[in-house]
Order: structure tokens, then C-alpha cells, then sequence
């Protein structure tokens, strides 16, 4: 399916202030970008640079009073995500060797402290995909996902001992508990159609049959066009806007996602 997405973010800004964005979209297997504004209101310069999960990330400084990052993309991606029921696990000494960030513990997924919930989450699965699904399962039946609600960014710990959260700390909990069992996992913010309310949203991929799969424990089923705009460790590694050294307001953030009957012309 072809998709319009865009996201606004409006700032007051009080001193000039240093900004590292992620904010651009690439292609890729899943993904393909036939047209891309970007947008800074007042213009500034910006140096863009890949980081080490390569995701494309711009620098730059804002200036002082009303400033803003418009971003669109007319993007192809596919209906639905794939499912793999019975992927088989990949022995560690057979991953590729970038997957192996995505093993170790990260500073909101404390995979270290899941190993035996992992394992009982997952007792008499096939290892590979189908302990992902059950772990997924697990968590929609028992942390209710709360759109809006709780602005700090938790751990995949804090989110199990509180029993509720947003996109994000949902899975944190599944990636977590994915590298107990040895199987990659990485969080992906991006676009989801139709999400509701409407907003950034944020997955995770596990690496089983030797592919990323997409996993959402916010989501009943895979259906809707998904668009990926930056992949890391946990939530730290993916933050659409980081400024430095001073406090900002943001106004506002606006994001839209629409089907297009077609590719741009």
C-alpha cells in the first residue's frame, strides 16, 4: 500500500539550543520512499549523519523564539507485517554479527532480570518465533496498554511491576524478555495506520529464521501499513528529538498517516 505520513513538532525556544533529530525515514526490504519533505521553520543549517543502527540522524541549532520540524513522506510498505509461526531459533554462534547489540541487556530492557519468567512465559513453545508470539500474548493479556498515559520513559522491570503502559514500555517488556531467551530484539519507532489515538508508535522486531519479524504487543492482529523510522536498543536509541543543555517547550506535536489510492505523481 502507498501511505502519507507526517509528523509536526512546534518548540518555543529560549536560548539557542543544540538539537539532534531522527526524523527521516529510509528505505528498505520493507519499505520504499518515493517522495520526502523536511522542513525547518526558520531554516537553519543541519548535518546529517548515520548512526551505528543506521538510522539517519541531522544536527543542528535552533534559533530563539517559535521554531519547527515539519517532516512528510509518501512511502510504499506492505498491508500487513509477516508472521512466522515455527521460524526457528538461531544458535548465537550462528547470528549474523549485527544482531549482537540486541542481545545484551540495555538501559530500559534488564533482559539479565527475565530469564526465568521468560522461560515460564514460554514452556513448551518451539524456540524461535513461537516464544516471541507467546511473550507477546503474554503481555497483552496481562499489562493493559494505556495510549497517553505516562510521559516518563519506564523499564521493562518498572513496567511489569506496574502493570500497565504505553507502546513503548510494552516493548521494552517483550524485548526484554525476547534477549533472556537469547533471540535478538530491537525496538522500532515509526508510523502505524489507523493507530488509535494517532501518534508515534513504537514495536519491536525479534531475529528468528534469520530475519528481523515484527512483533506489537499493542495490537491484536499485524494488519496496517507500519513505517519504521529509526531501530535500537531500547528507547534511548530512538528518540525523534534530543536538545541539549537547555530546557525547551513544545507546543505541539501533530502526526497524520493516510492511505494514498496510488504512487505519487
Amino acid at each position: 500500500m502507498w501511505l502519507n505520513a507526517s509528523c509536526l513538532l512546534e518548540f518555543n525556544i529560549q536560548v539557542p539550543t543544540p538539537f539532534l533529530l531522527m526524523m527521516r525515514p529510509r528505505s528498505g526490504r520493507q519499505q520504499w520512499i518515493a517522495r520526502e519533505e523536511y522542513v525547518l521553520s526558520p531554516s537553519v543549517p543541519a548535518v546529517e549523519f548515520t548512526d551505528p543502527f543506521g538510522n539517519l540522524c541531522q544536527r543542528l541549532v535552533s534559533p530563539v523564539g517559535h521554531f519547527s520540524i515539519h517532516t512528510r513522506v509518501d512511502i510504499e510498505t506492505a498491508d500487513t507485517s509477516d508472521i512466522g509461526t515455527g521460524a526457528p531459533f538461531v544458535e548465537v554462534q550462528q547470528l549474523p554479527d549485527e544482531t549482537l547489540p540486541f542481545l545484551y541487556p540495555s538501559r530500559y530492557c534488564e533482559s539479565d532480570r527475565f530469564t526465568e519468567m521468560a522461560a515460564s512465559i514460554t514452556s513448551g513453545q518451539l524456540p524461535g518465533y513461537d516464544q516471541c508470539n507467546a511473550i507477546v500474548n503474554y503481555i497483552r493479556q496481562s499489562i493493559p496498554y494505556t495510549p497517553g498515559v505516562g510521559q516518563q520513559i519506564i523499564s521493562a522491570s518498572e513496567v511489569n511491576q506496574q502493570g500497565s503502559g504505553v507502546c513503548r514500555d510494552l516493548a521494552h517488556l517483550g524485548i526484554a524478555c525476547c534477549r533472556a531467551l537469547s533471540i535478538p530484539a530491537r525496538m522500532v519507532v515509526g508510523y502505524l495506520e489507523a493507530l488509535e489515538p494517532m501518534d508515534l508508535h513504537a514495536w519491536f522486531e525479534a531475529y528468528v529464521g534469520n530475519r528481523w519479524y515484527t512483533f506489537d504487543p499493542t495490537q491484536t492482529d499485524l494488519d496496517g501499513g507500519r513505517v519504521a523510522i529509526a531501530f535500537g536498543r531500547d528507547a534511548a536509541d530512538v528518540a525523534i528529538y534530543t536538545q541539549f543543555g537547555n530546557p525547551v517547550d513544545l507546543l505541539a506535536m501533530n502526526v497524520t498517516i493516510k492511505r494514498m489510492p496510488g504512487p505519487p505523481h
